[in-house]
């Protein structure tokens, strides 16, 4: 049994809670432990995962969060430097299942958060686990 970390960028506090109900469920079911860590919003994730990285406690990570478009550029900046930073952690190695939502508004970040419509936080959490594997055969 392994430990997996779910690091949530916690802005929509229901939205959030849905995603985290998706992928605590994948992992529970799958027989690993959880842990949750939350940071402020969704530029953070990448730099709480780098630092938990450290710890050596966990076998992956589930990023999970909402980011919805606004009337400005920052919408822009905050999905594409999130993604890129993930991006950039599991290029060297680390497990990561990223569950950031990027959506034009409140009816579509809903149904992908929901477990039983689009559920992905599961999927997030699913895709984390089987990084895991990889990189676990990988190392031999």
């Amino acid at each position: 049994m392994a430990k997996y970390c779910i690091v949530e960028a916690r802005f929509y506090d229901a939205l959030n809670d849905l995603l985290i109900s998706g992928a605590r469920a994948a992992l529970e079911a799958a027989g690993h432990d959880v842990e949750i860590v939350t940071v402020p919003g969704a530029l953070e994730v990448p730099g709480a995962i780098s630092a938990l990285v450290e710890t050596n406690a966990f076998e992956g990570f589930v990023a999970l969060g909402v980011i919805i478009r606004g009337e400005t550029y920052h919408f822009e900046i905050v999905a594409n430097e999130s993604a890129r930073g993930i991006m950039a952690l599991t290029l060297d190695g680390i497990a990561i299942g990223n569950g950031i939502l990027t959506v034009e508004n409140d009816a579509q970040a809903l149904t992908r958060a929901k477990p039983d419509e689009k559920d992905k936080g599961g999927e997030a959490a699913k895709a984390a686990m089987a990084m895991a594997d990889i990189i676990s055969r990988a190392a031999g």
